[in-house]
């Protein structure tokens, strides 16, 4: 993807989003307003820096950096919260969104990553994967109670505490 095919459809993007007569995507040439089918425009990919910043080179680069630095202080933590309580994966997706501000490889990751847990949870709420998935959890717990009824039928219900007496 080159910066030249970004301007181009950055320039297109408005007049799909109104949907005006006699532009692009708009209620003059019969496509739908909306473009692709009504389906959500997404956002152009690029720098969300204030545009005083994006007008110098250094102070961009600089903010750029900061950006990284910030993100991968947040994604460090992340990952460190895996094995360790708290909420890793959330936090992990949080330092994605603050790299995605400012880099468009972020930007296309948290894309790909949306739409993925989207189709995920369309597949979950199909009534078939459901029936199978209580099926399933049924099974397995009628599985953990008859280990636990032989396990109690075995050696009877003794307290860890009481286990020495």
């Amino acid at each position: 993807m080159n910066a030249e095919s970004d301007e181009r459809r950055d320039e297109r993007r408005p007049a799909v989003k109104t949907g005006t007569p006699g532009t692009p995507g708009g209620a003059g040439d019969g496509a739908p307003a909306g473009g692709d089918g009504g389906a959500p425009a997404e956002p152009a990919l690029g720098s969300r820096a204030p545009h005083f910043i994006k007008r110098s080179r250094p102070l961009h680069i600089s903010w750029q950096v900061g950006v990284f630095v910030v993100g991968l202080a947040v994604v460090v933590a992340g990952i460190i919260m895996l094995p360790l309580p708290g909420p890793g994966w959330l936090v992990i997706f949080g330092g994605m969104a603050i790299w995605a501000t400012e880099f468009v490889w972020a930007q296309l990751v948290l894309r790909w990553t949306k739409r993925k847990v989207t189709e995920a949870a369309q597949r979950a709420l199909d009534p078939a994967v459901r029936r199978r998935n209580i099926i399933l959890t049924t099974v397995g717990l009628v599985i953990v109670a008859a280990l636990v009824a032989v396990y109690l039928w075995k050696y009877g219900m003794t307290m860890p505490w009481n286990a020495g007496r």
